[in-house]
């Protein structure tokens, strides 16, 4: 999904020589950022060891080494973190199609325990919505019916929804931001799972089939995706502004509980609507029968 080199020679490009206070005496420069010679000798490495590294002809490079490269390549913690994970993948992964996630049951108990007063919900490794309360279905996706979850192979997936759905589209204010999170946050996952055949597919199916998914995925940011604001224009309660904080499983750390929290009084109101709402409807929580 996305080799070391690339992604060093990506960062290489962005990386001028005055910004590391590199003097180039005026000289025509035929590469936009850094030069590999440059890169590896503020690296502290020879220049074939490193253009190895960038032809994938290397043996894994050591923590020393990638440390001094992501020094000089001004990469942000996250960046380091998915360099050091392109680090360790084999020269030539085979994909292998993992099982169907399944949250865990304490996920499930604390999701149960949030009541439909806090809209939340439990995702899994590439965005799929494995479970959620009837705050949560009705804040992100009442569009789409509420037991989607309980079907391992038809679950609601939050990147296609963002890219391929207008609904959702049409749902959030600050598209553009929160679609370039997802990205972000996608590009971070292919580098901890590199052999993930389901989460290539999805990769793949998006670049196809979103010209603005293929667009970011080409500039290339990696990114968390912890905490963050999402202004919503809500079909049922109108427009909204809700925080949301994901809080990781050390039961599944590939999954994520994502609470959403209101930002002023009307968006609270909205939120306090749509759980009265919700509450009509009884039942278990969406996607707790996925764990039986």
């Amino acid at each position: 999904m996305e080799s070391l080199g690339a992604f060093l020679k990506s960062r290489r490009d962005r990386v001028t020589p005055a910004e590391i206070g590199l003097r180039t005496f005026g000289t025509a420069r035929r590469v936009p950022g850094l030069r590999r010679e440059e890169l590896a000798q503020l690296a502290g490495v020879s220049a074939g060891y490193y253009t190895r590294l960038e032809q994938g002809q290397a043996e894994t490079a050591s923590k020393q080494v990638l440390d001094a490269l992501a020094r000089v390549l001004q990469l942000d913690p996250i960046e380091t973190v998915h360099l050091h994970n392109l680090a360790r993948q084999p020269a030539n992964p085979r994909l292998s199609r993992p099982p169907h996630e399944k949250p865990h049951p304490r996920v499930l108990a604390l999701l149960e325990s949030l009541g439909d007063a806090t809209p939340a919900v439990v995702l899994g490794r590439r965005g799929d919505v494995l479970a959620w309360n009837r705050a949560g279905h009705a804040l992100m996706a009442e569009h789409i019916a509420f037991d989607a979850p309980q079907e391992p192979t038809h679950r609601p997936s939050i990147p296609r929804m963002f890219f391929l759905d207008p609904l959702s589209r049409d749902l959030h204010r600050n598209w553009d931001e929160l679609a370039r999170i997802h990205v972000a946050y996608l590009r971070l996952t292919a580098g901890r799972f590199p052999t993930d055949a389901r989460l290539a597919e999805l990769i793949g199916e998006l670049t196809m089939r979103s010209d603005e998914f293929a667009m970011m995925w080409t500039i290339g940011e990696v990114a968390d995706c912890t905490v963050g604001t999402m202004h919503l224009q809500h079909p049922t309660v109108g427009a909204a502004s809700v925080d949301y904080q994901v809080w990781l499983q050390p039961d599944s750390p590939d999954h994520r509980l994502e609470i959403y929290t209101p930002n002023d009084p009307s968006s609270a109101d909205a939120l306090r609507i749509l759980a009265h709402q919700s509450r009509r409807d009884t039942g278990p929580i969406s996607g707790a029968g996925s764990v039986r």
